[in-house]
């Protein structure tokens, strides 16, 4: 059976710099039948006004018709209603949905069974091309983030439509991975930022993956090459069990890399090692220098001495650096989780840091 491609966006579905993603995936096909499908805006008000400017936009910038598909509500549809889209969709070798609520979305495609006419068009050879809110609903498990974001919901996960099992992948998939919106506050991971998407991943069950996509970015999944080109702007990353790997901007991958990618962590407990309180600066400052288990303690006594003052006492301004700028190269590495540990040390040593547009400021907080 011919397998087709399916096509995943970070965001910017109409920008220019997606125009040459998308005249590539079309190009696969010969004569096209592209459709756009409204569901995952449909609760907004300028639902006419969005598709028609991807429409403008497929007819402009791509020379190509896209066939509007209207399935605002499945409570709201006929069943008649519900056949026609469903054909609609089976018909179709291109098949477009994009931003909006992945929450409202699933409540609406779930029960429709969308996923068997998706998986249909991929078996068929077909291009299935989702963007940010519809890309969020194709995992295992899916974040509503208008609910988390906007309304104030405690972190939780949804039963996503589970698509990546057509690939072999067992992940969620999280668009604008780099979204920096918030400014002085951390809007990446779709919104979610990085602390409230490591809180989901710990509720995932074990093998679970998280598929994160920069804005700008495509990740095009081949599943008869079984490979994962990305295309775009920037990266893609696969984490798993607190480690991540970054997916390159123009690398190819192949998928069984990703589906055999174990943690690099030793399951089981973690050892901790304990600095201590009479080791001397010197002996402290040489394993951190040395690395590997006991290295980040060994820095944070240290910090510590530098904040409390006494016998042994050091200006902690090169130390302090020094972790800071290791956080940053964590965080452009994607080792996100090295990053928040490199900053707690700190904390727990008696340094403040703030981040901010400029950069990352610290100071001593004052021992009372």
């Amino acid at each position: 059976m011919t397998k087709g491609v399916l096509a995943l966006l970070g965001s910017g579905e109409t920008a220019p710099g997606m125009t040459k993603v998308h005249r590539s995936l079309l190009g696969r096909l010969g004569e096209v039948r592209a459709v756009n499908l409204d569901t995952a805006y449909g609760f907004q008000e300028n639902v006419p006004q969005m598709t028609a400017k991807l429409v403008d936009y497929f007819a402009t910038s791509l020379h190509t018709k896209l066939e509007p598909l209207h399935f605002r509500s499945f409570e709201g549809s006929s069943e008649l209603d519900r056949t026609i889209v469903k054909q609609q969709v089976r018909s179709a070798n291109y098949v477009f949905a994009g931003p909006g609520s992945p929450s409202y979305a699933l409540a609406q495609w779930r029960p429709l069974q969308l996923v068997d006419d998706l998986e249909e068009v991929l078996n068929s050879g077909g291009i299935l091309c989702l963007a940010s809110a519809a890309a969020e609903t194709l995992g295992v498990f899916s974040a509503p983030i208008y609910e988390i974001y906007k309304a104030g919901a405690a972190p939780y996960w949804l039963d996503g439509l589970n698509l990546m099992a057509t690939a072999g992948l067992n992940c969620v998939v999280i668009p604008h991975f780099d979204n920096k919106e918030g400014g002085n506050y951390d809007t990446g991971c779709c919104y979610l930022g990085e602390r409230r998407l490591v809180l989901l991943e710990s509720e995932l069950p074990e093998g679970v993956a998280t598929l994160g996509i920069d804005e700008h970015t495509a990740l095009i999944i081949d599943l008869e090459g079984d490979t994962l080109q990305v295309l775009g702007k920037s990266h893609g990353y696969w984490r798993l069990g607190g480690q991540s790997r970054v997916l390159e901007n123009g690398s190819t991958t192949p998928l069984n890399e990703l589906r055999t990618l174990q943690s690099m962590k030793a399951p089981g407990k973690t050892d901790t090692v304990v600095i201590a309180s009479t080791d001397q600066p010197r002996d402290l400052a040489q394993r951190a220098l040395d690395g590997g288990s006991g290295a980040v303690e060994a820095l944070a006594q240290l910090v510590l001495l530098s904040a409390t003052g006494g016998e042994g006492f050091i200006d902690p301004t090169s130390l302090v650096e020094g972790v800071l700028a290791a956080r940053v190269n964590a965080r452009a590495a994607g080792h996100y989780q090295l990053a928040d540990e490199l900053r707690d040390a700190l904390v727990q040593a008696g340094i403040d840091v703030q981040d901010s547009p400029e950069g990352v400021t610290w100071s001593l907080r004052k021992v009372h």
